[in-house]
């Protein structure tokens, strides 16, 4: 029998996430406080927006905090490194085929 620890993240009795290490379970806890404190902020702001659209918004924001802080400051954002293609010998047929058929 195998022992798992797991980490929840609860918000008013509700729970928002499970995580199985303590670092990311904070590091999510954190996230839902800087997005409570924008929604605040947000509520303020004299643009019509929902509920729900003001909620969406500041955990989108909260998400990419580093970066609106940034742009905040004055720098651009930082840019996500796109992942390695790998190309495949069949994707290289695959892409042969198509171009044979187009012309």
């Amino acid at each position: 029998m195998a022992v798992i620890v797991k980490y929840v993240v609860e918000r008013n009795g509700v729970e928002r996430m499970t995580f199985t290490s303590k670092k990311e379970a904070d590091a999510y806890d954190k996230m839902l406080d800087v997005a409570e404190a924008l929604e605040g902020m947000l509520d303020k702001v004299d643009v019509p927006l929902s509920e729900q659209q003001v909620e969406s918004l500041a955990l989108e924001m909260a998400k990419y905090k580093d970066d609106f802080i940034s742009v905040l400051k004055g720098s651009k954002p930082t840019a996500e490194k796109e992942p390695k293609k790998t190309t495949k010998k069949a994707d290289v047929e695959d892409d042969k085929v198509t171009a044979i058929k187009q012309a």
